[in-house]
């Protein structure tokens, strides 16, 4: 790919997928096999950083790896099928490929989850990397060049500014506008259903 091309990151969970009712399933299902008490409900409502940084809440220090392994494992059958695209997901990545452009997914999701959600809802992006939260999403973005990064959470602002990307929110996750503000967000759409049209005008200026 030329290095002019224009290259737009995503972050998945509550910015291209609504991931909250799959992932409530994985850790009912957690839950039930471990016999720890888990309140599903306050983790769906704060969905963003690492997998372990939530475990950690639940369980010893010493069994947050295992817990983790296991969820992983638990995920693929559980929380696939529940979770839905969020509105303009598919035409945000669609818009960026019409301009010649690439679209990746950067999420802190264990990446082969992350391919299954994709596959699933048929979001075709170009490039995923997973595994990598707030700064360390920069490590990717990057790599491929990325001039935007687009995401719910004000650690994908951080990302973002810490790559030299536009910083795009959007306010369908945990953080709501004056939140992704006070963060540094560049842009702030009310979710992916205005980006297209933001992209054309950011692209023909």
């Amino acid at each position: 790919m030329p290095a002019h091309t224009l290259t737009v990151g995503f972050d998945l969970d509550m910015t291209l997928i609504d991931s909250r009712p799959g992932i409530k399933v994985a850790y009912e299902t957690l839950s039930a096999e471990t016999g720890v008490y888990i309140d599903t409900d306050l983790v769906v409502s704060r969905l963003g950083p690492p997998l372990q940084d939530e475990v950690a809440n639940w369980f010893p220090a010493d069994a947050v790896a295992e817990a983790c392994d296991r969820y992983r494992a638990i995920y693929p059958d559980t929380a696939i099928t529940p979770s839905v695209a969020l509105p303009g997901a598919r035409e945000a990545v669609e818009a960026v490929q019409a301009l010649g452009g690439r679209a990746m997914v950067v999420t802190a999701k264990y990446e082969p989850n992350a391919k299954l959600h994709l596959a699933h809802l048929g979001i075709g992006a170009d490039i995923l990397t997973g595994g990598l939260w707030a700064e360390a999403k920069a490590e990717a973005l990057l790599e491929h060049g990325a001039r935007i990064y687009v995401g719910d959470h004000t650690g994908d602002v951080r990302g973002a500014h810490a790559a030299n990307a536009l910083s795009v929110g959007v306010t369908t996750g945990p953080c709501d506008e004056e939140e992704l503000r006070a963060a540094g967000a560049d842009v702030i759409l009310p979710d992916l259903t205005a980006f297209p049209a933001w992209l054309r005008a950011f692209a023909a200026a």
